[in-house]
């Protein structure tokens, strides 16, 4: 059996085979033994800082898609939250649907300085959530890994890369995703805002989380009147 061509491709077939099942069957039954974390768990503070920001700068679309917070304080932080959640879901759908990991990878390897380029090396626990089921860990880099990209970038910026990519890269390859606007970046829809989440949550929940932009409040300006000279 081991003296022909055959004998030799039967085996070689099998050990792959063999090596196939263990790397996509066996592995991810291991890796998912555990309840998988529900997306109302994922809602940290690094993605609710980027969703109220949304709303802030977005103030119309935001309200044409997910309505008006409650009044009450109490109200209003499990209301953000669940739309949130809500808007992750979306967005997991949205990049799925539209093949963005097709061109986007979403696992840092532990080899050729990856972490120097993309952030930490990926850890199995990062992967525990619904939002990783399947995981998109992709094979092709035409685009950078996204494993990290939440708050490397501004969510004005991702608004106007999807809406036409080479406005901010001359040369990208990325398509144009009008459709998640009405008519501008500056109009995302329910899908922009959805989609813009998901990409804020890639990574948020790091210690290492690269806040871009932390706000503070301009300082108050004092106008002191003059008193005019009454001589």
């Amino acid at each position: 059996m081991f003296e022909s061509k055959s004998g030799v491709l039967l085996i070689a077939g099998l050990f792959f085979f063999g090596i196939a099942f263990v790397s996509n069957a066996v592995v991810p039954v291991l890796m998912y033994q555990e309840e998988p974390t529900p997306v109302e768990g994922l809602v940290n503070g690094n993605l609710r800082y980027q969703f109220e920001d949304l709303a802030a700068r977005y103030p119309e679309s935001f309200k044409a898609a997910y309505g008006e917070p409650p009044k009450d304080i109490a109200d209003q932080d499990a209301w953000l939250n669940e739309k949130c959640a809500e808007a992750l879901l979306l967005g997991r759908k949205l990049y799925t649907g539209e093949g963005c990991w097709h061109c986007h990878s979403q696992f840092i390897r532990p080899v050729s300085n990856e972490e120097e380029r993309w952030g930490p090396v990926s850890k199995q626990e990062e992967y525990q959530n619904v939002l990783q089921m399947p995981v998109m860990f992709g094979t092709r880099r035409v685009g950078p890994d996204l494993s990290r990209e939440g708050g490397r970038r501004s969510n004005d910026w991702h608004a106007v890369h999807f809406f036409r990519p080479r406005d901010l890269s001359e040369n990208s390859p990325m398509p144009e995703y009008p459709w998640f606007f009405d008519g501008s970046p500056d109009r995302p829809t329910r899908r922009g805002l959805a989609i813009i989440t998901y990409v804020q949550w890639l990574g948020s929940w790091l210690e290492s989380y690269p806040m871009y932009e932390q706000y503070e409040p301009a300082p108050e300006i004092v106008v002191e009147e003059e008193e005019e000279d009454e001589s």
